[in-house]
């Protein structure tokens, strides 16, 4: 099994330690972040969506016009544009990047988050409107001629997409850890991600999902997210960890507000059980912004030297999950020391695995 890694850009300077600094569309940074990973030897970066922040289809079209090899992943959530029209602009943006894009699917784990945008479905109900709209996605994508639907939330007659994606497919990444969720991604999914969970978790959401796509007669792949702190040594490393526990509570009580726990969220709840476990779980994950920001987002993170964490991921990988998406909390630097310490560092380990295998086959005569 091949592996990625996947990057995370924001359109300005900002994280859980670093203050937002410099215009809210920093089209330089924009560039230079992605640029640096492009460098760093990522094979993909995701570019995230928040009701209240740029619009991502723009931020991902600017930071595609100034790479040339790196792949996309465009976050999407239903119920704001009609599917057709979502499959027309996303297949033009993939005509633009050339075949580089990807759309990870997000139903949407808060309800205060999804009213900001004036979207009042409950969460049961956005997970029945998510598996229709990626139908019609996928309809407007791949029909050869003009088609009808009528379903429960959307209804379009002869609609038809003149623009088909510049690949011949384009994957669907997909997420959450409710039942609502696996049934989803069994039947439409492409890439199933999770966030940074135990391994134990992880191994049951990847069994989980595994079952609901063969029900399909489907296979998927597994992504994880993590928030990788390096250092020399391990030592280093968990100072490195304290340092941004510290800098990112003080950076809360500074705003006055803490970040909510998302309810409705199954993932949210799951980081939150792995926090009540510990702050140090298997061999090196640390649970410690987790908890400080109540489990609503990929948060948790694999701390010790490049080796010690390389090895961490390697034990995701034996689980069957082949693509990493890795972010810091200095975002932009980060990325960078991931290019020249982790990433070649896991490449070489699982190359070096697969050298060994074939070589220990048996040869027929």
């Amino acid at each position: 099994m091949s592996v990625q890694f996947i990057g995370m850009i924001g359109h300005r300077l900002a994280s859980e330690i670093i203050p937002p600094t410099g215009p809210i569309f920093d089209k330089k940074y924009i560039a230079d972040f992605a640029k640096a990973h492009e460098d760093a030897g990522f094979d993909r970066i995701l570019v995230a969506y928040a009701s209240d922040q740029p619009d991502a289809f723009l931020v991902t079209a600017h930071a595609g016009a100034s790479t040339s090899r790196i792949h996309f992943l465009l976050a999407h959530r239903p119920g704001f544009v009609a599917p057709t029209l979502a499959a027309r602009k996303l297949a033009t943006l993939d005509h633009l990047l050339e075949g580089r894009l990807a759309v990870h699917i997000i139903s949407g784990g808060s309800d205060a988050e999804q009213k900001r945008d004036g979207d009042f479905e409950l969460k049961a109900s956005r997970y029945r409107r998510t598996d229709e709209y990626i139908d019609v996605l996928k309809q407007s994508w791949y029909s050869e001629k003009g088609y009808d639907h009528q379903g429960e939330f959307y209804q379009a007659e002869n609609a038809f997409s003149a623009i088909k994606p510049y690949q011949k497919h384009l994957p669907v990444f997909f997420g959450g850890s409710s039942d609502d969720a696996i049934r989803v991604a069994g039947k439409q999914a492409d890439v199933f991600a999770l966030w940074g969970e135990p391994l134990e978790s992880a191994r049951e959401t990847v069994g989980a999902v595994k079952a609901s796509a063969a029900r399909h007669q489907r296979e998927i792949d597994f992504s994880i997210s993590f928030r990788p702190i390096l250092g020399n040594t391990e030592e280093e490393a968990w100072a490195k960890a304290d340092e941004i526990l510290a800098k990112a509570t003080a950076q809360q009580a500074e705003k006055g507000t803490t970040l909510a726990p998302k309810p409705q969220s199954v993932g949210a709840q799951r980081l939150l059980n792995a926090v009540a476990q510990g702050d140090r779980l298997d061999s090196c994950l640390w649970t410690g912004i987790a908890g400080l920001i109540g489990g609503g987002s990929n948060s948790t993170a694999l701390v010790g030297t490049p080796e010690q964490v390389s090895d961490a991921l390697l034990k995701y990988y034996d689980l069957g999950i082949t693509t990493f998406l890795i972010r810091g909390f200095d975002p932009l630097n980060d990325a960078v020391e991931y290019g020249k310490h982790l990433i070649p560092l896991t490449r070489a380990k699982i190359a070096a695995r697969q050298a060994a295998r074939q070589n220990t086959q048996p040869t027929l005569v």
